[in-house]
């Protein structure tokens, strides 16, 4: 991807170290909509969402082949991580949405402050069971366990690695693990090219056959250009 056309550049899926609150915002959950769980965070990274839920009360498990690996290899990879799409990020900032995070600096303190929360829950559960190896499009995880399927930036966004097949999968087995009448939400539905998907109408129409509603939903969430809505299906 060429840098003047102010495009993230990214090779592979990156780790992601994103926070509760910012999980609530991007995919306008509530206490009502949380407290239903449990919740499943899929493609969690090293994101903190699971480790603050549960610190409030809340049932919730991540899920991420990332945990395949040692506590310390994944500390060390997310503050490369972290240094590396700040410098990033620091190349296209004129193109980015700066009114929820204020600023470049207060960006990566948010990345650092949800790495620290999410190891340190990572090192504290022995048993692993919040934090779950596992990757897309097969689940370690019973029929309708959850009520709540969560997915950040992750699907949609890395479009031009995974094809129409794998998506149509991935929601398969989304909605597979969800509770009938749970919902699943994705963020975004654009991809690093900043295109929204293009083959969402299909997808949308392979989750009708399974017998779910899928509708875009708003989002006061603002980063991305034009990464303005999740996608919901509702089991």
């Amino acid at each position: 991807m060429e840098q003047n056309q102010g495009v993230y550049e990214q090779v592979g899926v990156a780790m992601t170290c994103r926070s509760y609150q910012e999980y609530v915002d991007m995919f306008s959950l509530t206490e009502e909509i949380m407290a239903q769980g449990p919740i499943l965070d899929v493609g969690a990274g090293a994101s903190s969402f699971t480790a603050e839920a549960t610190a409030r009360g809340l049932s919730a498990i991540a899920v991420d082949p990332l945990y395949e690996l040692g506590d310390q290899a994944i500390y060390e990879k997310g503050k490369l991580e972290i240094r590396e799409s700040t410098e990033k990020l620091a190349r296209i900032a004129s193109t980015l949405h700066w009114s929820y995070y204020g600023s470049l600096d207060n960006h990566q303190k948010n990345r650092e402050d949800s790495l620290e929360r999410f190891i340190q829950a990572y090192r504290a559960d022995t048993q692993g069971q919040k934090f779950v190896a596992g990757v897309l499009p097969h689940l370690p995880f019973a029929d309708e366990q959850f009520s709540l399927v969560i997915g950040s930036h992750f699907l949609f966004l890395y479009h031009q690695q995974f094809d129409e097949g794998f998506h149509q999968r991935a929601l398969t087995e989304l909605v597979r693990v969800c509770k009938p009448g749970g919902q699943v939400r994705l963020y975004p539905i654009i991809g690093l090219d900043r295109k929204p998907y293009a083959h969402l109408e299909q997808l949308v129409q392979g989750m009708e056959r399974l017998g779910c509603r899928a509708s875009l939903q708003p989002t006061s969430f603002r980063f991305l250009e034009g990464a303005t809505h999740f996608l919901q299906i509702v089991k």
